[in-house]
């Protein structure tokens, strides 16, 4: 009887052990991937549920806010997807209008408009990104 014992309990740990999510083949979409789409292929490749993918999606968001905000001088105004880009925030300070050579038209001169101060943003592809293409 208690080589039977044994067995059970043996059972009953195989049934209690978690399923392993086989992932499934990652298809080329036809068109851009909408939202939705993006979040069901990572969370059928991750094993999360698509409230868990859409969580971490808003903390990365949240993050990256944070990182290349405006008002903090101190702040890196970088933010980096490790082996696929970098984000960078670059303060353009304001400029006054101005009168250049026309390039298309020697000897005239043209009036470039004042343009105020502003914040771009600039992403740059990182190797990992760049061998994938």
């Amino acid at each position: 009887m208690a080589k039977k014992a044994k067995a059970s309990k043996a059972t009953k740990a195989a049934k209690a052990a978690p399923k392993v999510i086989k992932p499934t083949k990652i298809t080329a979409s036809s068109g851009p991937r909408k939202k939705s789409e993006l979040f069901q292929v990572l969370a059928d490749q991750t094993g999360l549920a698509r409230k868990q993918v859409a969580g971490v999606f808003e903390v990365l968001s949240k993050v990256m806010a944070v990182d290349l905000a405006k008002p903090s001088p101190s702040g890196p105004k970088i933010f980096v997807v490790p082996g696929l880009m970098k984000v960078q925030s670059i303060h353009k300070p304001a400029t006054k209008a101005t009168t250049k050579a026309n390039p298309f038209k020697p000897g005239e001169m043209m009036t470039v408009k004042a343009k105020p101060a502003r914040t771009i943003v600039k992403v740059r592809p990182l190797k990992g990104l760049k061998s994938m293409v």
